[in-house]
């Protein structure tokens, strides 16, 4: 049942009326009276008798269309149990809204007669005429045995670290066409809309048109919905698509793939929580199915799957790799080190200035690279360099334009009249500068070349290959024809000082994902990083060796005991809610209780730790523990997370 109590989480048995027997299937969306009310709720299976002498009766078939799959409802409950969660959480996510006109429609095509002229469809489906193409793997000693692994429908399992400039999207289609060769089918999760679009690009000039769909919850109800029938009834073999997709009905599934893992955008932020890899992972080791995990920069999940020998890596020698990677070079962040006054004026090193100056009289763009959106995020006393905060609610003061008044980026309100509370200064300088400024700065120091931005406000997908400025934020870069001559990635502070388990990694993540869009070093292709080049990230970057790094950090977190080394769980609320809920709780043995530490809203955070032998255990006696608090009626709610992103 649809119903959002843990002490709730168990199957219930009802009694199907003469009246809906042929419709009440396995998989169909029911409603159910309970506690006196209708609820939602799933038909799991029929069966002949039950160990309850009084049942109800359903109420109401809301559909004939068994919207949920077998394979999906092991799948839910496996996830569920890993994550601490209920099942009817995890449905919520795997099944979307139901679309009547969506669903009527969909079946009115399917109810009506066929075409005898029309040509037989062989394509829709698992074993069509699918081509496989094992040319583009070629760079990659292990990536023709991964293809022909997945054309003899074999459950291999792949950790691939892509080379600069690859097409990802175009390798990942190679591997979904050798799958449905297989006759198998296929799933493929990534981060974001755009990454989707170059997916759905790449599959359609592969498979062809209209043998794969996307999933995807900005598509709208209707579409999604139409997108996950077509899946459901077997029409198609292949779903792509963000998080959404990771649940998708799909039939004889062959290969689970997924796109830069480490992209936070994977995880949910819905209850329970589950993170698209893992549920990924899960389905793959169910389903006895391949599992393929790419991205220029490799996370320290990916790299313990390797480790552990549950996956093998697929990585270019050394030779490709420096034939393919683009001139590195690291350099202090002084601007008064660059002699130029053109540099100084736009805050950048000798050597960035240089590198964006020689690109753009090759008539080749230029990416600049800035962790931070707007104008100026974050501003501090001109005289004495405290930073200004809001008078109201202590809110870091920003500044939304050249001539704006400072401005609360919590609150919104605006100190006109702001003084420093250390020395009663008045004047303001930018202590973070934002891409929006910085594109102003390179536009004055480049007069006459186009200046571009992509952001939050807008996302640019590409742009021409001619000279050009274009300043992004991390994960909003676009692809340049035929590559950037320069990449410089700037304030690298910003992404390396954060305090986060995961600082390193993430930034690693973003500039390697930055500079795999630019030329090879021999087309005159070169990234400058403004950071130390002694630093782990960054000598990890100057040899494009993300597998070094995230070994390095596995190993750290591994003697530390941080997630993925060991099993983690999050219990955050009100002091005596977290109390109450971990008195109750019968962790397991070696459990170690850490905290509290404090979280937002006047609420605390505990943190649970066990080794991973003992994860299923841990999950168990914290899903038991809020059980037990919502049979009671416990009134502050208690929020579990098992393995989340931020720990602290």
């Amino acid at each position: 049942m649809d119903v959002p109590l843990p002490h709730l989480d168990r199957p219930f048995d009802y009694l199907v009326p003469a009246a809906l027997d042929a419709e009440a299937q396995p998989g169909v969306r029911v409603k159910v009276r309970f506690a006196g009310q209708l609820v939602d709720g799933w038909l799991l299976e029929r069966a002949e008798s039950s160990a309850h002498p009084k049942l109800a009766y359903l109420e109401k078939v809301v559909s004939s269309v068994p919207v949920l799959s077998p394979e999906v409802a092991r799948l839910a409950r496996a996830v569920a149990d890993r994550y601490a969660g209920s099942l009817a959480d995890v449905l919520r996510l795997a099944v979307p809204p139901r679309h009547a006109r969506a669903e009527k429609a969909v079946t009115a095509d399917a109810d009506a007669p066929a075409d005898p002229d029309a040509p037989a469809d062989a394509d829709a489906r698992p074993g069509g005429r699918a081509e496989v193409d094992l040319r583009g793997w070629r760079d990659y000693p292990a990536g023709p045995a991964l293809l022909r692994a997945l054309t003899d429908g074999r459950p291999a399992r792949a950790v691939w670290s892509a080379l600069p400039g690859e097409d990802w999207a175009g390798r990942y289609a190679d591997a979904v066409a050798a799958t449905v060769a297989g006759g198998r089918g296929a799933v493929v999760v990534v981060a974001d809309a755009r990454d989707l679009d170059r997916l759905d690009a790449a599959l359609t000039a592969v498979l062809g048109a209209g043998r794969h769909v996307r999933l995807t919850a900005a598509d709208g109800p209707a579409r999604r919905y139409r997108a996950f029938l077509a899946a459901r009834r077997g029409d198609v073999a292949v779903v792509i698509g963000t998080r959404a997709a990771m649940f998708a009905p799909v039939e004889r599934l062959g290969l689970v793939a997924i796109w830069d893992d480490g992209d936070d955008l994977h995880a949910e932020p819905r209850a329970p929580y589950p993170h698209a890899r893992d549920v990924l992972l899960t389905r793959a080791q169910l389903g006895d199915a391949a599992a393929l995990v790419g991205g220029y920069a490799r996370s320290a999940e990916a790299q313990l799957l390797v480790e552990t020998s549950w996956a093998r890596e697929v990585v270019a020698d050394r030779a490709v790799v420096r034939a393919r990677t683009p001139a590195m070079a690291p350099t202090g962040d002084d601007p008064q080190l660059a002699r130029d006054p053109g540099a100084a004026s736009a805050r950048l090193p000798s050597l960035a200035w240089t590198s964006a100056r020689d690109a753009l009289r090759a008539d080749l763009p230029v990416l600049v690279q800035v962790p931070r959106r707007g104008y100026v995020p974050s501003v501090a006393c001109a005289d004495c360099r405290t930073p200004a905060r809001c008078p109201h609610c202590a809110g870091p003061l920003a500044l939304p334009s050249a001539q704006g008044t400072p401005a609360c980026r919590w609150c919104g309100r605006v100190a006109a009249a702001y003084a420093c509370p250390e020395c009663g200064g008045r004047r303001l300088r930018a202590s973070v500068t934002g891409a929006r400024r910085t594109a102003e700065e390179l536009g004055r120091a480049f007069p006459g070349v186009p200046v571009r931005t992509s952001g939050r406000e807008e996302v640019l997908a590409t742009v021409p290959g001619g000279a050009g400025l274009v300043i992004a934020t991390p994960g909003a870069e676009p692809v340049a024809d035929g590559g950037y001559g320069a990449v410089l990635l700037l304030d690298s502070w910003a992404l390396l000082t954060r305090a986060d388990l995961r600082a390193g990694e993430e930034a690693l993540r973003r500039w390697m994902a930055a500079a795999a869009l630019a030329r090879p070093g021999t087309a005159g292709g070169r990234v400058v990083v403004v950071a130390d080049g002694a630093l782990a990230p960054v000598q990890a970057l100057l040899r494009w060796d993300s597998a070094w790094f995230a070994a390095r950090e596995l190993a750290e977190r591994r003697e530390l005991g941080f997630p993925p080394a060991v099993r983690m769980a999050s219990v955050t609320g009100v002091a005596e809610a977290v109390s109450d809920l971990l008195d109750g709780a019968r962790l397991p043995d070696g459990a170690e209780v850490l905290g509290p530490v404090p979280a937002d809203e006047g609420r605390e955070r505990m943190l649970v730790r066990v080794p991973r032998s003992r994860a299923a255990a841990l999950a168990e006696a914290l899903h038991a523990a809020a059980g037990q608090r919502s049979a009671r009626k416990a009134a502050d709610p208690v929020r579990l997370q098992v393995d989340p992103l931020v720990l602290f």
